[in-house]
């Protein structure tokens, strides 16, 4: 057995609480090379004379480990433990803080066991439970559809001055096509049709550009997409609805025009926000470029968060839009690059609003250390998003190792975690999935259903109904096609599937049988099962045939 492969943490990833009573633990090692792990447990100040032992599951592999995991409810919340490893070869060793053993000293086993020290209510990561049956919808707003706002029953016309794209043509940077929040609520009935539950709209506030990441007054919706008249127009409709409202935050960065920005450019260090952004000098110049910025993109100046003052300004914001209009939390944009300690600060703000406010990351990578219940309630999923088009659009996984990555992934966070992530194939940020499959329909409605079935929220981004194409930004961020499309339907009926109890709490499976993938959700009283065929070819499993690039749901 390779003890090298053998990993355990406590209080980590490896070892957490589900919820008060409840603990999940894991231990990874070797792939194939371990038969069997048992755990041997007591309360920690008499695990030295009383002990109870639970056989472990096999419960993920990924192509290098094997990760054995078991949840229960020890009778004590002062936990103590090891494992008892039996190889392949039934060699058996005890694993403890000072690796893996043939013998085990359990007189002083005080000095070495694993431990969960006390399992504090208020240390467990929460869950935010309507997040793992939502199906949520990104929309670009300036892209999605026009409307006139209704006034008195009489059409009020809109400022179209603005409007330099032709709905349907192809988008440049700086096109603006003129969609605005009326044509949302316009279109909410049919939103609902399709199955959405949660709208996730890219930024509204005042900004100069069509995509509004570059705001400068965080307190108004912008008057192209109607104003503050229409988004509560929005929100009041969707309360009536039962669907909620996701709002994007741009907290890394502001607009220029911002009005503290430009105090800054005119007064220098003699303005009383030099300090709310970051800046090499008295005042911010842009050539030679002596402030921090998004990107390269010097009309967007980083918000300095190690600032008190602008992490009162900020958590501010985020408190406004619900206290005054009801959203249900915020998409935190580019999450990755904004201190640990803003974060901590604006969770707790915005919890002490309702723990059903939701924090949703834009982080593309591995983000355990902003994802242990004191900053985000999850992330964009990106990494699954690499996955899908690994395996669907770019041939580099075979459906086994497909499998192995999804272990992976959920292995990278606690299970209340992976409840919580927002599942997307594409999103206004990449190429889109249908133009990346080679507009293969059949290959975007399995990537759909394989994201259906992911623990967590299932996002759809606008325009994968019809389906729309593109390339990269901009290209990706096409203006909604409103004819009617055949593959609607099909998507609606996909999106149905999520209403089952399997879907929104069951444990995954990830396994190919025959070449095909499947994915399996169980919980009490109910399991539901998805096979998917990539291949040119028909395939059967399970007593199933699935037609060449097809997939089939079963549900028990």
């Amino acid at each position: 057995m390779n003890k090298h492969a053998l990993y355990h943490k406590s209080d980590s990833l490896f070892s957490f609480a589900l919820d008060g009573e409840t603990v999940e633990l894991r231990l990874r090692a070797a792939r194939g090379e371990v038969a069997k792990v048992d755990l041997i447990y007591g309360q920690k100040h008499a695990f030295c004379q009383m002990r109870n032992t639970l056989a472990m599951s096999l419960s993920a592999s990924d192509g290098l480990f094997d990760y054995f995991t078991i949840r229960f409810k020890p009778e004590d919340k002062r936990l103590a433990y090891v494992f008892f490893i039996t190889d392949m070869q039934g060699k058996t060793y005890y694993y403890s803080e000072d690796g893996a053993t043939e013998k085990y000293d359990f007189s002083t086993a005080f000095y070495n066991f694993f431990q969960l020290a006390y399992v504090n209510r208020n240390d467990v990561m929460p869950k935010c439970d309507w997040l793992s049956g939502a199906v949520v919808y990104q929309i670009f707003v300036d892209r999605f559809r026009r409307a006139q706002p209704p006034c008195g029953g009489q059409t009020a016309e809109v400022d179209k001055s603005y409007i330099n794209l032709d709905w349907g043509g192809k988008p440049t940077p700086k096109s603006f096509a003129g969609g605005n929040i009326w044509g949302v609520v316009e279109k909410l009935d049919y939103l609902c049709d399709l199955g959405v539950n949660t709208l996730y709209l890219t930024p509204i506030f005042s900004s100069r550009s069509n995509h509004k990441y570059d705001i400068s007054d965080y307190y108004n919706v912008d008057a192209q997409f109607g104003g503050n008249e229409a988004f509560r127009a929005l929100t009041d409709e969707c309360k009536r609805r039962g669907v909620r409202v996701v709002l994007d935050a741009v907290f890394n960065h502001c607009g220029e025009e911002l009005k503290e920005f430009r105090d800054v450019v005119e007064k220098g260090r003699a303005s009383k926000y030099h300090d709310w952004f970051i800046i090499s000098g008295d005042k911010p110049t842009k050539r030679p470029l002596n402030y921090e910025v998004f990107a390269s993109c010097d009309y967007m100046p980083k918000w300095n968060t190690a600032n008190p003052e602008v992490q009162e300004y900020l958590c501010k914001i985020g408190e406004y839009w619900i206290k005054n209009y009801g959203i249900d939390g915020w998409r935190l944009d580019v999450s990755d690059e904004v201190s640990h300690e803003f974060w901590r600060k604006f969770r707790s703000r915005i919890k002490a609003l309702g723990n059903d406010k939701v924090l949703i990351g834009e982080n593309w990578h591995d983000s355990r250390s902003y994802l242990r219940g004191d900053q985000f309630d999850s992330i964009m999923n990106y990494a699954f998003t690499k996955a899908m088009l690994d395996y669907f659009a770019y041939g580099a996984l075979s459906t086994q190792e497909l499998c192995d990555k999804l272990n992976e992934l959920m292995m990278r966070n606690m299970t209340q975690v992976n409840f919580m992530m927002l599942n997307l194939i594409d999103s206004h940020d990449t190429h889109r999935f249908y133009t990346m499959c080679g507009k293969d329909e059949n290959k975007l409605l399995n990537a759909l259903a394989a994201e259906l079935f992911m623990p967590g929220a299932t996002m759809v981004y606008y325009g994968t109904e019809i389906p729309l194409e593109g390339g990269y930004d901009p290209d990706c961020r096409r203006c909604f096609d409103w004819s009617e499309h055949a593959f609607t339907d099909k998507v609606k009926e996909l999106l149905k599937y999520k209403k089952l109890r399997a879907l929104h709490e069951g444990d995954v499976k990830f396994t190919c049988e025959n070449g095909l993938l499947v994915i399996e959700r169980k919980t009490s009283g109910q399991t539901a099962v998805l096979l998917v065929n990539n291949t040119d070819k028909a395939l059967s499993a399970r007593g199933i045939n699935v037609a060449a690039n097809g997939y089939k749901i079963t549900v028990e």
